[in-house]
């Protein structure tokens, strides 16, 4: 247990950081919210392509735009410092979250690509900047405090981007929703612009100096993304040619994980190069990375599962005072029973032939009613208003907020009496509870006859969230403060890079679960494996605690 220490107050340059990440945060995950509902929409402009390929691009996309950080956060801590990293990752991604508002799917690709490689210079030089500002004796004991705080302003513009989202696409289309992502981010520039002469953030921005055993960029590069790239080519074509068919379902997710083993391998030589409290540091972090991999897995359902699950498995029919409070804000999603025109890729159509059997059209009802009893269809042409499937996933984040808001003072409380539980033992909790969030799903699907033929209540979206966000206060923001505690004062972005690594095979794993989705015959079986998964890693941790807790202790002097 931590011991009573006297701390000093949090300085201005948490609060610059806060707003700064708070905007970054609003414009990723108004888009990654909207994404995978574009890319397989039929009905108003979206992209029209299959579950399956959605899902696939959208895991891909996750993966590396948290792959990326591994690179961003090397090239940060030996060259550019973590200000100029912000500002250059900053402007790429702005231009991909407005790229996005262009027409074609070239023009999309290349988007999705500037904020891949953006959050690579991004996303781990902020959270280490935070870092360094709390290596100040009179600031470590607040370390965990302060990427609390930190990480509900991330929730903060988590929760508003839905919303915005949900009216700009209503009322204008989608290239205005993404467009407001490019704006958001322009906002958060502008406000860490406006702190940069704040002491705390200048000397924290500082450029670590490489040691003996440190390899150049050039050498990473020959020892680590040439045979990245080389794995992926492998992973592309070998699976294929032996197997006959892809094992992750499609050549790019084998490509991936291919890819990712010279990156792993990397950080286990670092490792192993190492000595003394370097090496106890490196090898307990990457231990936590390797487990942090199911709760990531978990985590991303958010983007995947979880929005097929509200698109498609939850009933979203507004009841008569939401539509006419939120009908009075913005315009709501309004879908009717009548056969309309449908995207050959729509499965749920039908087909309409004249006389002489030729078909002259393709006509199906929405969607959204394939799986609802044909009583509770609306008549004639009349219409139902439906919740937009993006506010769902302002649930989470409205959580985060609002415990972070209780668990941060319990935290301070039980730390000035000696009692705060260590920062392993609250990632072993997490574990736990992060798999129990997933079970909650299993009972979901119980919920209903059967999914085919009718909707789940969203109260079990609400239940899921619930329960997962516990897990989220005791997890993500000690994971950013631990690698900032355990990491070599010369590698701490580059560690920071491999906690993202961690979060971008997660993303991977859970695209390609949810590419698999109409695979699995028992639906709760999809559920099931995240359940056992987070329980194992919870298991391991605290099989380990002591020894863990021992490390953390003697590098930092705190639990």
């Amino acid at each position: 247990m931590n011991q009573p220490a006297k701390t000093g107050k949090h300085p201005r340059a948490l609060f610059a950081l806060f707003f700064t990440e708070m905007w970054e945060r609003f414009a990723y995950y108004l888009m990654v919210g909207i994404l995978f509902i574009y890319m397989t929409d039929t009905t108003t402009g979206g992209k029209g392509f299959s579950g399956k390929i959605g899902a696939d691009i959208v895991g891909s996309f996750i993966a590396l735009v948290y792959l990326t950080p591994f690179i961003g956060g090397l090239i940060a801590d030996r060259y550019l410092g973590y200000i100029k990293s912000i500002f250059l990752g900053g402007t790429l991604m702005a231009a991909g979250y407005l790229g996005l508002s262009l027409p074609g799917d070239t023009a999309m690709f290349i988007s999705l690509s500037l904020i891949i490689v953006g959050n690579g210079f991004f996303k781990p030089n902020i959270s280490t900047l935070l870092g360094n500002i709390y290596n100040r004796e009179d600031l470590k004991p607040l370390k965990d405090n302060a990427y609390n705080i930190f990480y509900m302003g991330i929730n903060i513009g988590a929760f508003i981007c839905n919303f915005v989202a949900a009216y700009l696409r209503n009322a204008y289309g989608w290239g205005y929703a993404f467009g407001a992502a490019g704006i958001g981010l322009v906002i958060g520039l502008i406000i860490l612009a406006l702190n940069l002469k704040d002491k705390n953030i200048k000397e924290a921005d500082v450029k670590k100096p490489v040691q003996k055993e440190d390899m150049s960029i050039a050498q990473i590069f020959g020892v680590v993304f040439l045979p990245a790239l080389i794995a992926a080519a492998i992973g592309w074509f070998l699976p294929t040619k032996i197997f006959g068919a892809a094992m992750m379902g499609t050549q790019a997710n084998d490509a991936f994980i291919f890819a990712c083993l010279p990156v792993i391998a990397f950080y286990i030589s670092l490792w192993v190069k190492a000595s003394g409290q370097d090496k106890k540091g490196i090898g307990a972090l990457l231990f936590i990375f390797a487990i942090a991999i199911a709760f990531w897995t978990i985590y991303n359902q958010n983007a995947t599962g979880l929005t097929l699950w509200a698109e498609k498995h939850t009933d979203r029919v507004a009841s008569p005072t939401t539509a006419k409070i939120t009908g009075a804000l913005f315009p709501m999603q309004e879908v009717s029973a009548t056969p309309r025109l449908v995207s050959k890729l729509d499965p749920y159509m039908r087909e309409v032939k004249d006389d002489s059997g030729h078909v002259i059209q393709e006509m199906g009802p929405d969607p959204y009613f394939v799986n609802v009893p044909k009583e509770q269809w609306p008549q004639g042409n009349n219409s139902i208003k439906l919740t937009n499937t993006e506010l769902f996933q302002s649930i989470n984040p409205l959580f985060i907020v609002l415990l972070t808001l209780l668990f941060v003072p319990f935290f301070s409380y039980l730390r000035k009496k000696g009692k705060e539980p260590t920062t392993m033992s609250k990632f072993g909790m997490a574990l736990f509870i992060s798999g129990l969030s997933a079970l909650v799903m299993v009972f979901a699907i119980m919920s209903v006859p059967s999914i085919y033929t009718h909707k789940a209540s969203p109260i079990w979206l609400w239940l899921t969230y619930f329960v997962f966000t516990i897990s989220e206060i005791f997890l993500s923001p000690m994971g950013l403060s631990l690698v900032s505690k355990l990491s070599p004062a010369r590698l701490t972005s580059l560690m920071m890079g491999g906690w993202f690594l961690s979060t971008s095979i997660g993303g991977k794993v859970a695209g390609v679960m949810t590419s698999f989705w109409d695979d699995f015959t028992d639906k709760k079986m999809f559920f099931l494996i995240l359940v056992a998964a987070a329980f194992i890693g919870g298991i391991l941790i605290y099989s380990r605690i002591k020894s863990l807790n021992k490390i953390v202790k003697d590098k930092t002097g705190f639990d």
